[in-house]
């Protein structure tokens, strides 16, 4: 059987089988995930109706619907992108190709930042926080989901980014709390913010082509082009630190595998402060923590 002509009396558990089977060939990490999203999003059924409706016959355009998205994954199109959505720290975030697709590590800069927040108490508090480079608004919306008293603003290069942001914290209910500036990272923001994430491009240009296919050819490359070093982007955050969080304020961004040290050294040139790097599920070291030294 191919992906082209799926039997004629396959169940749904039968094409979420063979899927699984050819994805797993194909080389994907995750073969048996991707052939049971894809197998909903074909059809219009969650995980329960899926299994509920486990046996059924497919019909022929059903086979020919799922077929269609099974060759779009074995073409090394993400899920995220072929579905339309893409689930980050329990909230439904719509994706379109002007956007990153968040990232599980990613949910490391909401841990850590809800962990500064609560060591001093300030869950309750009205508190004000910037997302430089939001794309989706997967952080920004993260964070306002646990912080009921918090505003947040989000900025990005990219128009087309932020309509995608602004309709995903409209989606949410969290559009009363959410504001939108196109700049870059944080040149068009006033301090002080109580909180400021970022999660930059951080990928050196010329690495760029030895990504994987689903992030290269289909992430923007606005979002991964660090620049000659990986280092552009932290630059221009560093740069504006000192006005962002004042003297009171958190920065916490996101790092590439083996940028600690240096990103680290960027934000000490511009001003005293303390660093602290911490890891990821992986024991990759992926958020940055810095306040200002007097914090300290």
């Amino acid at each position: 059987m191919t992906i082209a002509r799926l039997e004629a009396a396959i169940s749904i558990a039968g094409a979420r089988r063979a899927l699984a089977r050819m994805f797993a060939a194909a080389g994907l990490d995750t073969p048996a995930l991707d052939a049971r999203i894809i197998v909903g999003h074909a059809l219009g059924l969650d995980h329960a109706a899926l299994a509920g409706a486990a046996e059924r016959a497919l019909g022929v355009e059903e086979r020919n619907r799922i077929a269609a998205l099974a060759a779009r994954r074995l073409a090394r199109e993400p899920v995220a992108r072929i579905v339309g959505v893409k689930e980050f720290w329990g909230l439904s975030l719509q994706v379109t190709p002007a956007v990153l697709v968040p990232r599980p590590e990613t949910e490391t800069l909401v841990t850590t930042a809800l962990a500064i927040i609560d060591r001093e108490g300030a869950r309750a508090r009205p508190l004000r926080i910037a997302d430089l480079g939001t794309g989706s608004g997967a952080l920004l919306l993260a964070l306002l989901s646990e912080l009921p008293n918090a505003c947040a603003v989000g900025t990005d290069r990219s128009v087309a980014a932020l309509a995608v942001a602004r309709e995903n914290a409209r989606r949410l209910g969290l559009a009363g709390r959410a504001t939108f500036i196109a700049c870059d990272f944080g040149s068009a923001l006033a301090g002080d913010f109580d909180l400021v994430v970022a999660n930059p491009p951080y990928v050196a240009s010329a690495e760029l082509e030895r990504l994987a296919p689903e992030v290269r050819d289909h992430d923007p490359r606005l979002a991964l082009d660090g620049g000659l070093d990986g280092l552009r982007a932290y630059r221009a955050i560093a740069a504006d630190a000192a006005r962002l969080i004042g003297a009171r304020g958190h920065m916490v961004v996101e790092l590439g595998a083996g940028q600690a040290a240096a990103v680290a050294s960027l934000f000490a040139e511009i001003r005293p402060v303390v660093v602290t790097a911490g890891p990821d599920l992986a024991g990759t070291l992926r958020a940055l923590h810095i306040r200002p030294a007097s914090r300290a």
